[in-house]
């Protein structure tokens, strides 16, 4: 079935927000593909900060399960508008929260490695400290307390990372238009993380989400990101593999080099292990994700930029 943008229907077994961008997307198509009714809700058909509109939509679709993909993603600009971000990232979620505590529905959060402080050494497990060092971390971490803190036996916390995909700007994208801009290319390397494919990430979206409605996939964090791991250099060297150019066009540097206002975590790489309790399967390597996802992100690249 399709899903719905916004208006009367029959009850949906899913709703997602923040359905126009590039994860809400992938996640409206695989709901699709499996024949999984749903509702579509972008920035423009509900505003999150908006408590009385959450708790109407929640009322009048009564999803099954909730995706939050709805987020403030502007790390830098949070470092100045972080007020702004707190009632995207932490207010809108909870506002999702509450309403699902009164309307029965499981509430499955989009987060991020952001929330942690970037310098360990080995992955971040699910319980492992949060620290962010960051007004967008802090924003985020807000979030995830409210959805633990109102839902704690039907709220899900999905921490992800160097997310990529077909329906937004990102990171793969943009290695592809600087391939066909510049001869070399420096990129950081002394940052480590989990590329992660966001169709792949849907797909274990819903498979949790099934896991939640069976009373198989416990309540609460979970992290959705790629096995394996890389740093920003050999994340780009795979794409100049893949695009059929020579990968030693791409220059290591560091993060020195790139001086942002909001700092970047040194050591993103999270861990995996509440899954299997679950019965559900981590995401595949970021390498095996990627070579399957590149032709289409290249050819949607050709589309838009035309030679």
């Amino acid at each position: 079935m399709n899903p719905t943008q916004g208006r009367a229907s029959a009850p949906a077994g899913w709703l997602v927000t923040g359905a126009g961008g590039m994860l809400g997307q992938d996640v409206l198509a695989r709901l699709a593909a499996e024949g999984e009714q749903s509702v579509a809700l972008d920035r423009a058909a509900l505003d999150l900060t908006d408590p009385a509109a959450v708790q109407r939509a929640l009322e009048r679709h009564r999803p099954a399960v909730v995706v939050n993909c709805a987020a403030w993603t502007a790390v830098d600009d949070a470092e100045t508008q972080e007020a702004e971000a707190l009632r995207i990232n932490g207010d809108g979620p909870a506002h999702l929260a509450a309403a699902c505590a009164a309307t029965g529905a499981v509430l499955l959060h989009i987060s991020t490695d952001y929330v942690f402080a970037g310098d360990a050494t080995t992955p971040y497990v699910e319980d492992a400290p949060t620290d962010p060092r960051s007004a967008y971390g802090r924003t985020k971490l807000a979030g995830e307390q409210a959805v633990l803190k109102s839902l704690p036996e039907r709220g899900y916390v999905v921490r992800t990372a160097w997310l990529y995909g077909t329906g937004g700007p990102n990171f793969v994208r943009t290695m592809i238009r600087l391939a066909g801009q510049r001869e070399t290319l420096d990129v950081v390397d002394d940052q480590r993380g989990q590329p992660t494919w966001s169709a792949d990430l849907a797909g274990l979206l819903l498979d949790l989400g099934r896991g939640a409605l069976a009373g198989t996939a416990p309540a609460g964090i979970y992290h959705g990101t790629s096995s394996g791991e890389t740093t920003w250099y050999g994340f780009t060297r795979e794409i100049f593999r893949l695009l059929g150019t020579d990968p030693d066009r791409v220059r290591p540097t560091t993060s020195a080099a790139f001086t942002r206002p909001a700092p970047r975590p040194a050591y993103s790489v999270l861990g995996h292990e509440r899954f299997g309790p679950a019965g559900i399967e981590p995401l595949r390597d970021w390498r095996e994700a990627l070579t399957e996802a590149f032709p289409e992100i290249h050819r949607v690249h050709e589309k838009e930029n035309p030679a």
